[in-house]
């Protein structure tokens, strides 16, 4: 197989998607992971285009990177004007790095209609930029752009376009699918072409316009590219670039092609994960390989026949790219989802009397609403409850909330003129406590209310926060009567937990998915010892 060079471009082209802003601190800090992860070629953006880019490329020079070498973008000179005096290429010039690639149309059209010139003058801006940069010692990589739509359109001009890359000097040409609307037997017959009027090594450049940007990339492998461009998870401009974290190991893994070696591919989810935090971005749960549920199981069937030969349903073994299987809990689910679960998570494992009654409770509460999928903490009180020794931290004997607009002004003068104030009463050690306060709205009251209840008894629960609070409706037909959907997630600082509460009243859902919220932490605090009867 042959040996292909892995080539990101996150830190420029990633960084054109919607909803991203990378700093120069977040750029070096990503240029760094991407080292970790193996990659041969990090560009770091276009030099000649923003004072950000320049201020990246004077720091990057002390980035102590092991693999990655990093690259200048830009584009071939203006037309028309002497190489020597283009603003673009004296930046790319001035960048102090080894390598750069430069963008060149390749599509006749765009050559006449965007850039406004000639046929022939967008032959000599390709060669007298490539070899401007040659004679300043630089490596020069060539991005041919629109390629594709331009060998389909014109084929002779396309080919022309490499042909003068190639006598120019680049080194490599990367054949661009810059709109992304390439299938994939079109890419091996324009490369197999291409192939044959030159023998520049060749690589490839795939957007992610119709979903086959990761197949179009691993087609052109096939048909003999040496270079694939890509982003970390698929960022890129409109429906993004080809995906590197799907196509590393799919190279590695299902090709035999050793792009990276098994340390560095062990990274692949966590550097995914990183940049996704850098971007300011939430992780796509269900990305190929590095998603959180790349690997995880919901049908008992599935779950049952692994636990009797784990790679039953998985087409890898996870911590090849440094991901791991998961079990959710559903209506879906068998004996063996619940033992598995249960071991996953190092929770009291019940016994069969026990699990046949949690799966009936469960299958009987996801048809009232409940989904413990997405609510593990949830899920483990379930566990916790069919222990024959468990007691709850705390029991609810009765609550009230009151809503009033307007009739007497809150305690609070930062808040409005609605005034929401909760009272509960609750048992802890047979001792009854009653409470009221006040909040920002009813669900805000009565976590303010329990809190003062508890925290007599646990001070250290100040640190748990309600971090996120989703509602959603779940059957709309009976209106404001519809059964509602509450998950919440809670964290203390050091862990994060979900939990769910399920009502035709809101208040009431709010309230169970607040209660589990609270008993989890409070069960992880005392431990099981503390809560066994005595």
């Amino acid at each position: 197989m042959p040996m292909i060079q892995i080539y990101d471009t996150t830190l420029r082209d990633g960084a054109q998607q919607k909803g991203i802003s990378l700093s120069v601190r977040d750029k070096l800090k990503i240029a760094q992971y991407l080292d970790k992860l193996g990659v041969d070629f990090i560009e770091g953006g276009w030099p000649g285009s923003n004072p950000k880019d320049l201020e990246f490329f004077v720091k990057a020079q002390k980035l102590n990177l092991k693999h990655s070498i990093i690259v200048a973008f830009g584009s071939t000179k203006r037309a028309n004007c002497k190489v020597e005096e283009d603003v673009n290429l004296n930046a790319l010039v001035e960048s102090n790095v080894e390598v750069v690639t430069i963008v060149g149309k390749s599509w006749d059209r765009q050559v006449t209609q965007v850039l406004q010139t000639t046929l022939e003058e967008n032959l000599n801006m390709i060669t007298n930029s490539i070899t401007y940069l040659n004679t300043k010692g630089l490596r020069v990589f060539f991005d041919a752009e629109h390629f594709f739509d331009g060998h389909r359109a014109n084929p002779e001009y396309a080919l022309e376009t490499v042909v003068c890359a190639a006598k120019a000097g680049a080194e490599c040409i990367i054949l661009c699918d810059t709109n992304g609307g390439t299938l994939p037997q079109q890419v091996v017959e324009s490369i197999e072409a291409t192939r044959r009027a030159t023998s520049v090594p060749l690589g490839i450049h795939a957007h992610n316009d119709i979903e086959l940007a990761v197949s179009n990339s691993l087609a052109a492998v096939c048909a003999g590219v040496n270079q694939i461009q890509g982003t970390i998870n698929g960022y890129g401009e409109r429906c993004g670039n080809a995906n590197l974290c799907s196509i590393i190991p799919t190279l590695k893994l299902k090709m035999g092609i050793n792009c990276v070696t098994d340390k560095q591919l062990s990274k692949l989810s966590d550097i995914a994960h990183y940049v996704s935090e850098v971007a300011n971005l939430s992780p796509y749960d269900r990305l190929p390989y590095v998603g959180v549920n790349a690997f995880t199981h919901k049908a008992g069937i599935h779950v049952s026949a692994l636990t009797r030969w784990k790679d039953s349903y998985q087409h890898i073994k996870p911590e090849l790219v440094g991901n791991r299987p998961h079990v959710i809990i559903s209506e879906l689910a068998g004996k063996k989802s619940i033992i598995f679960k249960a071991k996953e998570r190092g929770l009291p494992l019940p016994g069969n009397k026990e699990i046949e009654k949690i799966l009936k409770q469960i299958k009987l509460q996801e048809q009232q609403g409940f989904q413990y999928d997405s609510a593990e903490a949830s899920f483990a009180l379930l566990l916790y409850r069919a222990q024959p020794y468990y007691k709850p931290p705390f029991e609810l004997v009765d609550f009230m909330v009151v809503v009033e607009k307007r009739r007497r002004p809150p305690s609070n003068r930062n808040r409005e003129n609605t005034l929401s104030e909760a009272i509960i009463k609750i048992k802890v050690d047979n001792k009854l406590v009653h409470t009221a306060a006040e909040g920002d709205g009813p669900v805000n009251a009565l976590d303010q209310a329990l809190r003062k209840a508890l925290m007599q008894f646990h001070p250290n629960l100040a640190v748990v926060e309600l971090i996120d609070y989703k509602v959603r409706i779940l059957e709309g037909s009976t209106g404001t009567a519809s059964r509602t959907r509450v998950l919440i997630e809670s964290s203390d600082g050091k862990e994060h937990w979900r939990t769910v509460g399920s009502s035709t009243n809101i208040i009431e859902a709010s309230w169970l998915a607040l209660t589990d919220s609270i008993e989890y932490w409070l069960i992880k605090q005392i431990g099981e010892k503390k809560v066994k009867r005595s």
